[in-house]
């Protein structure tokens, strides 16, 4: 069995456990009666966490570029569907708009990713955020401020609600594989390998004919753009928002998932969201239970996680199972230094 078929075979059983594991299959016999609700709502976090994290692993990992800015992002998608269905719209409607807005504004925010690099870009996507974060909290007559925005309307398609939390994680399932093929489907493409070639070295791109312009603002259209998307699930997932889940903090953390998971690789995304939003769970369940660690913060726990990680593996998790995985390769004669192994009689 070769590795690509092995892959698929490995793929398509991790996607049978994600719809079959979390439904109360008692009936059928199995040993298992469904998860909590609370446990569904968790895996469609990570869900949703997962998609806005391979936008920021385009830019960051892919494109070689900086951002602060994909809880704007979340924020600007989350609102507009908000505002969309709370108006009578259709979910799919909002969800298509909050992505092409997102893209939209992500073009705009990439023009300065043509003039400064690296932390000056960070720092201009850090103010970014800021601004859409002021926006969302004082804009009350758009936003409800710090009130935020209620009773958001979970969708209905094809005449099926997806009140319940199980119907709905198998619409945030079904979404984030259908986007998730599309990611491997642009990073697999000419689109892709001009990301890489962004990455690697923009000067040399650019000499083989790569244009360097409009490939960085295509990277960070379509990463905000899945911030966005992304969005567009939360609020109807949450059914109530406010600022608070798009300030910088979360910003800082979808860069930190990348780092965690592995960023370049197509299951860093995926790893790092786990990593985030288990953490932050099982976190939250320590506090309520012992009062001795209410005060601990969650991203200062996340922060340290990665910087022990980066001390020991900085390609991530998914470089760190690589790393055990890969074959030893045995020394061959070849291989000897230049004295020992060229010398002949």
């Amino acid at each position: 069995m070769t590795m690509k078929t092995l892959g698929s075979v490995l793929l398509t059983a991790i996607l049978a456990v994600l719809i079959l594991a979390p439904a109360d299959l008692t009936g059928l016999g199995l040993p298992w009666g469904g998860f909590r609700r609370s446990d569904i709502d968790v895996l469609t976090l990570w869900l949703i966490t997962a998609i806005a994290a391979m936008g920021v692993n385009l830019i960051v990992g892919y494109a070689g570029q900086e951002t602060l800015a994909q809880a704007a992002f979340l924020g600007i998608g989350a609102y507009l569907t908000a505002l969309m269905t709370k108006a009578g719209y259709p979910f799919v409607a909002a969800f298509l708009a909050s992505g092409l807005l997102s893209f939209v504004v992500g073009i705009l925010l990439g023009f300065p990713a043509l003039r400064v690099q690296k932390h000056y870009l960070a720092f201009v996507t850090l103010a970014f955020t800021v601004f859409a974060w002021l926006v969302f909290r004082n804009e009350e007559w758009l936003t409800g401020g710090v009130t935020g925005i209620q009773n958001i309307p979970r969708p209905t398609l094809f005449g099926f609600r997806s009140k319940p939390a199980l119907v709905y994680y198998w619409f945030a399932l079904a979404m984030t594989v259908a986007l998730a093929l599309v990611m491997a489907w642009i990073l697999r493409s000419p689109w892709g390998r001009a990301f890489t070639a962004l990455r690697e070295n923009a000067i040399r791109a650019e000499s083989l004919g790569v244009d360097v312009r409009t490939y960085t603002l295509l990277a960070f259209a379509i990463g905000s753009a899945y911030g966005g998307l992304a969005g567009a699930l939360y609020a109807p997932f949450v059914e109530f928002i406010d600022p608070s889940p798009f300030a910088l903090g979360p910003s800082l953390l979808f860069l930190l998932m990348v780092v965690v998971g592995g960023m370049g690789t197509q299951a860093g995304p995926f790893i790092g969201a786990a990593v985030a939003v288990l953490l932050q769970n099982r976190l939250e369940i320590l506090q309520s239970s012992n009062p001795a660690f209410a005060h601990l913060s969650y991203l200062l726990v996340y922060a340290i996680l990665v910087m022990v990680l980066m001390a020991f593996c900085p390609t991530g998790i998914v470089g760190l199972w690589q790393r055990i995985t890969a074959p030893r390769r045995r020394p061959h004669a070849d291989d000897k230094g230049p004295i020992l192994g060229q010398v002949k009689s």
